[in-house]
């Protein structure tokens, strides 16, 4: 499945028990060995909620949240029947996120996802320093770079100005795993669109350059609004597509947009 292209290889492991390794994960990942993907789903029970989401990301690690693959998972469950309920109450690791389908003729076309609420102080992040990081300057390969950061389930640094694709694949991994931030951070470049829109180009932790990162569409939203440069709702141009992301009154981030099925399988 995908989400604006971000996919993933998505497991029904309702009734029957599936625990990944990292080499698993790796394996199956593989765009020129296995099915190919920026990660390994697992649809699974919970104790907590309707349904439990397990992720694993591309290199092998655990991945907290995403923000596409969650929608991808609720598209997922509800068409095949593993739950009924809308919204749908999912567990990840970063805490229960609900998922509010939009439903015609059985199939899910779009999915509103509460992302809660952003953990801006720099201890939450998790980052070196004390406060709220806004609009500061990080160094990275000889090059300066002015940037916020939040966590929307995972740490995100939103980086403002022009770069071009060379400069992301060249930056984005000295971002990453820049000493400031003690679990690496995914890397957001953003431009700050006419209208008040944003467009954002994602290097991804534990994944690389990914076409689409909804948690880091919610941190880019949340941080240009935080620095003024947009508005509390704002329209998300990614690379095949768009999410609305609303950063409510409550506190609350909401995320709108598409999941895809591509093709489905058994895995040997």
């Amino acid at each position: 499945m995908h989400g604006l292209g971000n996919d993933f290889i998505v497991i029904d492991a309702m009734e029957k028990e599936y625990f990944p390794t990292p080499d698993d994960a790796r394996r199956l990942c593989n765009r020129r060995t296995g099915i190919g993907a920026d990660g390994l789903m697992l649809v699974m029970p919970s104790k907590k909620a309707d349904l439990r989401m397990r992720l694993l990301n591309s290199d092998g690690s655990t991945a907290e949240m995403c923000g596409n693959g969650i929608r991808c998972f609720a598209k997922f469950a509800y068409e095949r029947g593993m739950v009924r309920s809308n919204p749908i109450k999912i567990e990840t690791p970063a805490g229960i996120k609900l998922a509010e389908l939009t439903v015609k003729c059985g199939r899910v076309t779009a999915i509103r996802v509460d992302m809660g609420e952003p953990l801006l102080d720099k201890k939450d992040i998790p980052m070196k320093g004390e406060g709220v990081c806004r609009l500061e300057t990080i160094e990275a390969l000889g090059r300066e770079f002015t940037f916020s950061a939040v966590n929307t389930g995972v740490p995100h640094m939103a980086v403002f100005g022009e770069v071009t694709e060379d400069d992301i694949l060249k930056y984005g991994p000295a971002l990453e795993r820049h000493p400031l931030f003690p679990a690496k951070v995914n890397v957001n470049f953003i431009n700050v669109e006419p209208d008040g829109s944003i467009s954002v180009r994602t290097w991804e932790r534990g994944c690389g350059r990914t076409l689409a990162c909804g948690t880091g569409s919610c941190a880019a939203a949340v941080c240009a609004s935080m620095a003024g440069f947009t508005g509390r709702s704002v329209k998300v141009h990614l690379a095949l597509g768009e999410l609305l992301i609303e950063w409510a009154e409550n506190g609350h981030i909401y995320m709108t947009g598409p999941a895809e099925e591509i093709f489905e399988g058994n895995i040997k």
